[in-house]
């Protein structure tokens, strides 16, 4: 059996995995993150994008969207806080294609109510869920 490390991915409202991974890849503010068991401890800040899980004795990774937060790495446990998380595929394709190009109309549009760096936010959001979308359906074709 592989070494594994507990796991804990959290919103806001809830808890949205708490189980064991082999390792964990997390979208970090400066590149990608890989942990694995017996990493350093290590707190740092996450980008939107897909946090990704191998789960012993499961041939697909779990994906799960974050839309930024904080990763911690203590002995044993890896916590994931975001305001926002949920399962790569409980995202909404339609709606995220949407919220992008709301949030790209508003970004040309300097008179409207949203200010810039609300839109900036926004889209940087719907593009992270559109990717976390791509990841999954590459690990599926």
């Amino acid at each position: 059996m592989a070494m594994t490390i507990h796991v804990d991915v959290v919103s806001a409202e809830k808890s949205i995995y708490s189980g064991l991974a082999e390792i964990v890849v997390a979208p970090g503010v400066m590149g990608e993150l890989g942990i694995l068991p017996h990493h350093s401890p290590l707190i740092t800040r996450i980008k939107p994008g897909p946090v990704r899980l191998k789960v012993p004795d499961q041939a697909e990774e779990e994906v799960f969207f974050v839309s930024g937060g904080i990763l911690e790495v203590q002995p044993g446990v890896v916590t994931v806080l975001a305001d926002v998380a949920m399962r790569g595929h409980d995202i909404d394709e339609a709606k995220a294609l949407e919220a992008k190009a709301a949030a790209e109309d508003a970004m040309r549009n300097k008179g409207s109510e949203i200010d810039y760096a609300r839109a900036q936010a926004e889209l940087a959001e719907a593009v992270a869920q559109i990717a976390t979308l791509e990841k999954i359906k590459k690990k599926t074709h």
